[in-house]
């Protein structure tokens, strides 16, 4: 059997769980299977403590999934939209160190949704906190996305083009440094970033691809394309 490289996924903290009759910490199982099927060993770790780059040392590739949203004071907002949901500042402070380790290792690196917006503040990025808009446009629903062509998420999806399985309600208002923006939805919302230059492979995406990478090729390349880059930096 080959090696399958280990891929971490932080855990998201789940204030009630049935089966397991108390809180917990818990991934998408969608999201676990993408990276499965692509090859990766998808790991959960726990996200608190210090360390950060160490405790990473050993995995071969870093994902960093969904969740709620992140404290508006981690990029230099004063007040608090009354749709923030979900803060947790232990989950915060280990997502933005575990991305900044990553962009700054060459640690192969997909970011999902939250993901994309840690990565964005870790580099010193802002968000705008509600999107509004009559019908929250980006919430629950699946809206094309255009491709910047030429990117590492053209090469991962294979097309200019992808349907994508939105649910946010923020988005990129200042983009952080270095970074660029590699699709957009309709209205000009920023769907994906990169970032030109870093030692390592590294896409983020401002939606789900879990949701329907098990029929869509396209969206389970993203996952194929790190479990890729990963194999390649443990070779």
């Amino acid at each position: 059997m080959t090696h399958r490289p280990l891929i971490a996924v932080p855990a998201r903290f789940c204030a009630t769980t049935s089966a397991l009759r108390y809180a917990a910490e818990v991934n998408a199982r969608a999201l676990i299977e993408a990276v499965w099927r692509a090859g990766g060993e998808p790991a959960s770790i726990h996200p608190a403590g210090t360390g950060t780059a160490a405790r990473l040392a050993r995995f071969d590739g870093l994902l960093l999934p969904g969740g709620g949203d992140l404290a508006p004071h981690r990029y230099g907002a004063t007040t608090t939209h009354d749709t923030v949901y979900d803060v947790d500042d232990t989950q915060d402070a280990f997502d933005l160190a575990a991305a900044r380790h990553a962009l700054a290792a060459g640690l192969p690196l997909l970011a999902v949704c939250r993901g994309m917006q840690v990565v964005n503040v870790a580099l010193g990025g802002t968000l705008e906190q509600d999107m509004g808009g009559p019908g929250r446009e980006h919430r629950h629903l699946v809206h094309p996305v255009r491709v910047r062509p030429g990117t590492l998420l053209e090469q991962a999806v294979g097309a200019e083009k992808a349907d994508a399985s939105c649910y946010h309600h923020q988005r990129v208002a200042r983009l952080g440094e270095g970074l660029t923006v590699t699709a957009t939805a309709v209205d000009g919302t920023a769907e994906a970033l990169e970032l030109p230059g870093g030692p390592g492979w590294f896409t983020a995406v401002q939606w789900h691809p879990e949701d329907t990478a098990h029929e869509d090729p396209a969206q389970q390349g993203l996952f194929d394309a790190l479990v890729s880059a990963a194999a390649r930096d443990a070779r």
